[in-house]
Order: structure tokens, then C-alpha cells, then sequence
């Protein structure tokens, strides 16, 4: 009689399939950015961190965010200044703090990456139906809460 499969393998060939597939999907994210844009994805995940953020936000708040270090957002945030996509502003009561937020500009630039962003990840997830795509980001989700115990 054969041993059947322990079932960790199933899991190891799911989690193995998730990486390749999640990593397929960001080389599409990054390529359709810099050729439909001249962006970059770490740049839209800047961008749409402030968007979310109408204040600004200051940089160590930006990297933490991000969960990225003070200096991978500096070269970004100076790019993005020099485009006029993001300005810096003072911090009332502390005269040596900044926050980085987006200019009207800078929105109206974001809107249209995350129009075709949120396209992109329709047409590249279209196998799925919504209801199906809901259970699936139920499952890692429970996966995600058990890994941040």
C-alpha cells in the first residue's frame, strides 16, 4: 500500500505557487508602470500611502508605513518634489520637523496610476469571480493574522 501525500505538501506547492504567481503579477505591476508612466511601482506605493494621508505624513511615519527604511523613501520623495507631485510642509510647535504630502497635482497624477493600477489587477485577476476572490482574500487573511501573533 502507498503512503498517501502528507498534506504539508499540498501546502508547500500552494505557498510555492502564491510566491511565483504574486511575483508574476508585480514584474506586470512594475513593467506597465514605467512603460505606460515612466513610474515605478516603490513610487505609486509612496504616492498612494500619502493619498491616503490628506495631512502628509512625516518620513519616519512614510518608511514605517511602508515598512521600508528612512532612506528608500528619501530618493523617491526627492523625485517627487522635483516633479511637483509632492511638497514639503512645516510642522506646527516643531520647527525642525517636515511632512511630505501630495500637491493637487500630485493627486490628480495618482488618480489616473491608481485608475489603471486597479485595472490592471482586474484584467491579470479576471479568473477569479468576485465571490471567489472574496473567499480567497478571506483565507490569506486568516493566514496573514496568524503570522503576526
Amino acid at each position: 500500500m502507498v503512503n498517501p501525500e502528507p498534506d504539508s505538501k499540498s501546502r508547500l506547492r500552494l505557498w510555492l505557487r502564491l510566491l511565483k504567481t504574486s511575483r508574476g503579477i508585480e514584474a506586470t505591476l512594475r513593467e506597465r508602470l514605467r512603460v505606460e508612466f515612466n513610474s515605478t511601482l516603490p513610487r505609486f506605493d509612496v504616492m498612494a500611502a500619502l493619498m491616503r494621508h490628506e495631512d502628509g505624513l512625516r518620513m519616519s511615519e512614510l518608511a514605517g508605513g511602508l515598512k521600508v527604511s528612512n532612506g528608500n523613501v528619501t530618493g523617491i520623495i526627492e523625485r517627487l518634489v522635483e516633479d511637483d507631485m509632492v511638497e514639503r510642509v512645516a510642522v506646527k510647535g516643531d520647527r525642525r520637523a517636515t511632512k511630505v504630502r501630495l500637491t493637487r497635482g500630485g493627486k490628480v497624477h495618482f488618480e489616473k496610476l491608481a485608475e489603471a493600477h486597479e485595472a490592471w489587477i482586474d484584467e491579470l485577476l479576471s479568473a477569479f469571480a468576485p465571490e471567489d476572490a472574496d473567499y480567497l482574500s478571506a483565507q490569506l487573511q486568516s493566514v496573514e493574522d496568524q503570522t503576526h501573533d
